[in-house]
Parts: C-alpha cells; sequence; structure tokens
C-alpha cells in the first residue's frame, strides 16, 4: 500500500520474518489499526508474532515518519501507513471510528507560522479533529457510549 518493498525493514532494525509480517499486515488494512488489533489480525493469519515485537515495530516506523497516528476516545494510539506523498491530518468520528483526510495546507501553513515566529526550525506538529459523523448523527442513540465498537476506522457502517 504505501511502504515500498524495498522499504519493508524499519530505519536501524535488522529484517525479521516478523516484522516483515507486521509491516505486511499493516499495508493489507484499510483503516487505523491499533498494536493490540494488528497482533490479533496476525494470529488470525496464523502468524506468530509477539506483542512487543508489534508495538517496536511500529514504534520504528513512527520515529522513521512511515506512519500516521491518531488516538481513540480511550486515548489508545491507532497506526495506519503514511502516504508517499506525505503527512497526513485526519477527521475521526468518536462513534464509529470512521477516519477521512482532511485537506490540511492551512494547518501546515499555520504551524510553520508559529516555529518561524518563535525561531524554532524542524517542528512537529499533532492535530486531532474529532466529532461524529453524519451516519452517527443520524442514529437516534448518537450520543451514547462507543463502548462495544471498534475504534480502528475499518468499521464504516
Amino acid at each position: 500500500m504505501h511502504l515500498s518493498p524495498t522499504s519493508e525493514r524499519p530505519p536501524g532494525r535488522r529484517s525479521t520474518w516478523q516484522r516483515a509480517a507486521v509491516l505486511r499486515t499493516l499495508r493489507d488494512r484499510p483503516g487505523f489499526i491499533s498494536a493490540k488489533e494488528l497482533h490479533a489480525a496476525l494470529a488470525s493469519r496464523g502468524t506468530t508474532v509477539g506483542l512487543s515485537t508489534v508495538y517496536r515495530t511500529l514504534q520504528a516506523l513512527e520515529r522513521a515518519g512511515r506512519l500516521d497516528v491518531v488516538r481513540d476516545r480511550t486515548g489508545e494510539r491507532l497506526y495506519r501507513p503514511r502516504p508517499v506523498d506525505g503527512h497526513r491530518h485526519y477527521l475521526v468520528c468518536r462513534l464509529c471510528g470512521l477516519s477521512l483526510p482532511v485537506a490540511a495546507e492551512t494547518v501546515e501553513r499555520w504551524a510553520d507560522g508559529v516555529a518561524a515566529t518563535a525561531g524554532f526550525a524542524d517542528v512537529e506538529h499533532i492535530v486531532e479533529l474529532t466529532g461524529i459523523c453524519f451516519q452517527c448523527r443520524a442514529k437516534p442513540d448518537s450520543t451514547s457510549s462507543p463502548a462495544g465498537r471498534s475504534t480502528n476506522g475499518n468499521d464504516f457502517h
């Protein structure tokens, strides 16, 4: 999907079949996924990879700027491969987990301006936009707790 075959190995890490399996499974998912959900997806494919290996691989990919990360309602980190054209911002439904990329040129210009005014360079930022999507708003129980729902954005109603 977004990580090229020549980039199977997270920077600074030796290539192992476990890490390759984590990357393949991550690329095969259409939306954001938690480390635990990724671990379960690996297990459902019959691939035995330790949860700590999943976390280490995700951390290395995040540090290398190759993953987009958002947090769900409980604060858990959710991951998806970063598109080859770079960093994205997402609007995430707090009830169902639907995630939509948003045009973020205004945010990028604002962040660059704030950094320049303060004399900072190489600034990174995280902007999280959450709300209730149109389909969840249409449901009579749209203000109820999201208990039991998927938070990975893969269940698009």
